[in-house]
């Protein structure tokens, strides 16, 4: 069957940006990543009109630079200045002959396309101008050599997985069965899962209102679709009044498992210790009529809290303050219950983050687990009897997450933990258990347990 051809473009629409614009685009961000700088810092800075696919094809490259750092060590003699060899990692992710991270990733350009377009890529930037017929020879090469610089490449762990040696090393000790799995999976890109507003809409209703514009879901937990196709917020019914919100399936088992098995009323007070951007927050607010309290230590991030309460429907008090301090914010007037999603390496979140796992150095989850354990530290005594601590990481690291929580209990007699799922693992099959790692699919990857206080 013969495919229609494009409709034609109308008369005066305008072009979109040539694939030579966006890949100068991309090279300076996976630059600004390699020199320490995160994408959420980097990404707003690129022109509204070409984000989108600059981001995309961002993405992309990261989740393939150990593979296309590898090839360029092979390519060159001399190692190029930093602005040449981000575009030229940036064309040789798009040349991998990957067709399964292609077409999870939705792009597909013809080798010679992406060659031809890389040099004018090259010629468009004063840094790189210079070295256009350079990166031509270089990405030529790839293509006259490619089977045998690749069977190179892929001999090296770093290459192969596309994750730093002591990432790869940590998970092959914390996951032995699983480690390949965990890598392979954050290659890949996440779900687009939305959180229906219980206040506003029922589930299956909002799913009917995504059929109707064409948008398939399924459902997951007690409140999530599950996407077919990622879509603009703009699109999704009812966004602006509140109906929905976008989150992953895993953060939202936090309200799940702090309210489970007890009634709550607006008397109850709990406190959501690090509760930027707010999703977790309003999402309990969504499931029970609590009092909470939400901090945070950005003023910025707090602002986005409210307006995500705002936009919901909900209400809570909003404070700037550090959860580590209590004496700066406490009012003294204990919690029956608190959620701290803690400060982590994000290891967990790395397939919505890719460059997270090039801007993590291995000396990070050290002094992550001395701010989490001094968080625990902080706020167990702010804790009523009987009440319940959800300790939460979007971690996959042991020492962030099990290691932690034992840790924990041996240093209170008064801490209880409670049946929780402990490590949750992106892309792979585990049964469940205590602190063991269970299967998450098409979810992030994450870490809960919920401990309650005993009376003395």
């Amino acid at each position: 069957m013969t495919a229609s051809p494009p409709a034609p473009r109308p008369a005066g629409a305008p072009l979109g940006p040539t694939l030579a614009t966006q890949l100068r685009h991309t090279a300076r961000c996976v630059r600004a990543v390699e020199q320490g700088q995160s994408l959420s810092e980097v990404m707003p800075q690129v022109a509204a009109e070409l984000r989108p696919g600059v981001q995309a094809l961002t993405f992309h490259v990261l989740r393939h630079l150990g593979t296309a750092r590898a090839l360029v060590d092979q390519l060159v003699q001399r190692k190029p200045d930093a602005a040449v060899q981000a575009l030229l990692c940036s064309a040789l992710s798009l040349m991998l002959e990957d067709a399964e991270a292609g077409s999870a990733s939705g792009l597909h350009y013809a080798a010679h396309t992406v060659v031809n377009q890389a040099v004018d890529a090259a010629r468009q930037d004063r840094s790189t101008a210079r070295q256009a017929a350079f990166v031509n020879a270089c990405l030529r090469r790839f293509l006259r050599e490619r089977p045998a610089l690749m069977a190179e490449a892929l001999r090296h762990p770093v290459a192969r997985w596309n994750h730093p040696t002591w990432w790869i090393e940590r998970l092959q000790r914390d996951h032995p069965e699983r480690w390949q799995a965990i890598l392979a999976a954050n290659n890949q890109p996440g779900p687009m899962t939305l959180r229906v507003n219980r206040r506003q809409i029922g589930r299956a209703a909002y799913q009917q209102a995504l059929l109707a514009i064409g948008v398939a879901s399924n459902p997951v937990g007690d409140d999530g679709l599950e996407l077919d196709t990622p879509q603009p917020v703009e699109r999704l019914p009812g966004f602006s009044q509140g109906h929905c919100s976008v989150q992953d399936a895993a953060a939202q088992m936090a309200a799940s498992l702090l309210l489970e098995d007890r009634h709550w009323t607006a008397a109850d007070r709990v406190l959501d210790a690090c509760a930027a951007p707010g999703g977790k927050t309003a999402h309990l607010l969504e499931r029970a009529e609590v009092s909470l309290l939400a901090l945070d230590m950005d003023a910025r991030r707090c602002e986005r809290v409210d307006d995500n309460l705002k936009r919901l429907g909900l209400r809570a008090e909003v404070r700037c303050a550090d959860a580590s301090r209590p004496a700066t914010w406490w009012d003294g007037q204990a919690f029956d219950a608190i959620l701290l999603d803690a400060p982590c390496t994000a290891s967990g979140i790395v397939r919505r983050h890719p460059d997270v796992r090039w801007l993590r150095r291995a000396s990070d989850v050290d002094q992550l687990v001395k701010v989490q354990r001094g968080l625990l530290e902080a706020l167990w005594p702010l804790l009523k009897p009987g009440g319940r601590l959800l300790y939460a990481t979007c971690s996959v690291f042991r020492a962030e997450g099990a290691d932690q929580v034992q840790a924990f209990l041996e240093r209170h007699t008064n801490a209880v933990h409670r049946p929780s799922p402990g490590h949750l693992l992106p892309g792979s099959a585990a049964p469940a258990g205590e602190f063991n790692d269970n299967p998450l699919g098409g979810h992030d990857g994450f870490f809960y347990t919920r401990i309650d206080k005993v009376a003395p």
